[in-house]
């Protein structure tokens, strides 16, 4: 199924892309931005706007702050997440705190992730 895109989304994305937080700033100038599949920072899919997403290995990329812990937040993310999935996509998730102290790992997974889903 093509990933759908709700345009009004646009000014909201665009204004995202500039605002970028520290880990997802982080996250784009060490490690995504020359990643040898494109990635593409704060894409609309559907009625969401998400942090980072790799079409061809059909791949959401989110990076989490405290709001995404509150009982609202987690409702949210997983009814977020199903919509996503629809499409054949793949949600992965880490923490702001993971980014900050674990970002090899959170490399490593990134790039398994897309290895993985690229080779199908």
């Amino acid at each position: 199924m093509p990933v759908k895109k709700n345009n009004k989304l646009l000014p909201t994305a665009k204004a995202l892309r500039h605002n970028m937080t520290p880990q997802e700033r982080k996250l784009w100038y060490m490690f995504l931005r020359e990643y040898p599949v494109k990635i593409y920072k704060q894409r609309i899919i559907d009625s969401f706007i998400v942090d980072f997403y790799c079409a061809s290995a059909k791949l959401v990329i989110e990076i989490d702050g405290s709001q995404h812990y509150s009982e609202q937040g987690l409702k949210y993310d997983e009814e977020r997440s199903k919509v996503i999935e629809g499409y054949g996509l793949k949600v992965i998730r880490f923490t702001n705190r993971e980014v900050d102290t674990e970002f090899k790992n959170v490399c490593e997974t990134i790039h398994n992730e897309i290895q993985n889903r690229s080779s199908r």
